[in-house]
């Protein structure tokens, strides 16, 4: 039974990630460099309950819902500890206790709730099938005509706790080097099956375990997010362009497949964002990098620099929907069929805007993190028709050993089917000028 302090740090947390516009992982690790007298222990114990209940949130509230009772954090918990760990109206009453670093005691409201929630289930016969697989509204329709018949089996696999990716930094050791340090420490690790460079341990675990981290030589990041960086194929030498690059992930990825030879530079409108790029950057022992802060996805440097890049890669801002099983607080931001049309029309003016950066010849990726068609696909079918210059890469083409593995034209990832995040990407080429013929020949 987790005891009352945690309960009521969990309901401090959880009041915080859902009053805070910031991602659940920012507020989590601000919660916890505000409180260090949680152990490791104790902190792994008050996320996990956290999670659970952004994990469950809609059938907590379809069950809130039925009984009359407002969605709040405190509703949430009761009903949790009711439907999930059968907690009698005695423990209730114990745990919430008023008592000093407890929950308040419980409420005649609350404590009939609790009550009439005894003897039930988290899942029941009467709820929807989105409900059950905690799709928002929203997305349901545009879900559907994506999977068809898998609905269901991909919409569970979001739900399932990820793995945790780990990416080598080949600037400063070896993948080799880092599972054998990992088989060390006792922890269970393997190669991905996909990404050359990464490493997977199948449970998350304290992050202050992993020396690697602070000395720059692994950073975490999902094996999804390095085959996208890894399409860009950028080569030593190259001139490269990370349109979106927030943090820099991706750019940290790229810079090492460059081996720190030719030139990055990594963009995004948000100049926090960008500040945290360069830190990373710098620990990782990156030195062929600049950072810039745009205005808008059609600042004037783009026009100054239109075909001077060998290398574009586009990690275009979406719905999230394809990270929803690492980011269970993502499927309740306010998105709305409004806000994914907002979205869809961004993407085609950063598509359209990041393309005249490309060099004839040189390659362009587009990339999201989404699940759905309509950021996806269609996004990249437009923008062809609109630009004949460019032409689809096939993976067959692009990445061969990839589309052996995947068997399709684009990078489409699934939680079910490659347990990855979800990701799509698709590579676009410029055409390169067609060289005249040599004198006397026509």
């Amino acid at each position: 039974m987790i005891p009352a302090p945690l309960l009521q740090a969990t309901l401090d947390l959880s009041s915080d990630v859902e009053n805070t516009a910031r991602p659940a992982d920012a507020v989590t690790s601000a919660f916890f460099r505000a409180r260090r007298h949680f152990g490791d222990k104790d902190r792994g114990a008050i996320l996990e309950l956290v999670y659970d209940l952004l994990r469950h949130r809609a059938r907590l509230g379809w069950w809130l819902n039925r009984l009359g009772n407002s969605g709040t954090p405190r509703n949430r918990l009761v009903a949790w500890l009711v439907l999930t760990e059968a907690k009698t109206p005695e423990q209730m009453q114990r745990l919430f206790n008023g008592a000093r670093f407890a929950p308040a005691a419980l409420t005649d409201r609350e404590a009939a709730l609790a009550a009439a929630l005894q003897g039930g289930t988290l899942d029941h016969p009467d709820m929807p099938e989105e409900v059950r697989l905690e799709v928002p509204h929203w997305a349901v329709a545009p879900l559907r005509r994506r999977f068809g018949a898998a609905f269901g089996a991909e919409m569970a696999a979001t739900l399932a706790p990820p793995s945790l990716d780990l990416r080598v930094n080949q600037l400063k050791t070896t993948r080799a080097a880092v599972l054998q340090g990992l088989k060390e420490l006792g922890l269970d690790a393997a190669a991905t099956k996909f990404a050359p460079q990464g490493i997977r341990l199948p449970e998350r675990l304290s992050l202050a375990r992993l020396p690697w981290l602070k000395t720059g030589e692994v950073e975490i990041q999902d094996e999804g997010s390095q085959l996208v960086a890894a399409l860009l194929d950028a080569q030593p030498g190259d001139r490269v362009v990370d349109f979106c690059a927030g943090a820099g992930g991706k750019t940290l990825a790229i810079a090492s497949q460059m081996n720190n030879r030719g030139r990055i530079v990594a963009c995004d409108v948000n100049e926090a964002r960008v500040k945290r790029c360069a830190e990373r950057l710098r620990n990782a022992g990156v030195h062929n990098t600049e950072v810039r802060v745009l205005a808008s996805e059609s600042d004037r440097w783009v026009k100054r620099h239109k075909a001077s890049f060998d290398r574009v890669l586009i990690d275009a801002p979406c719905s999230g929907t394809g990270t929803w099983r690492r980011n269970p607080d993502a499927r309740w931001r306010e998105t709305g069929e409004e806000g994914l049309a907002n979205l869809v029309a961004l993407q085609a003016r950063i598509l359209a805007s990041a393309a005249r950066l490309v060099r004839p010849g040189g390659r362009l990726v587009y990339a999201t993190c989404s699940l759905l068609p309509e950021e996806n696909e269609d996004q990249v079918s437009a923008f062809l028709a609109a630009n004949p210059a460019f032409r689809l890469a096939p993976l067959g083409e692009a990445a061969p050993e990839l589309a052996e593995a995947l068997g399709s034209d684009t990078l489409s990832l699934t939680p079910a089917r490659h347990d990855t995040d979800g990701f799509f990407a698709a590579v676009l080429e410029r055409a390169a000028p067609v060289a005249p013929p040599p004198e006397g020949k026509a």
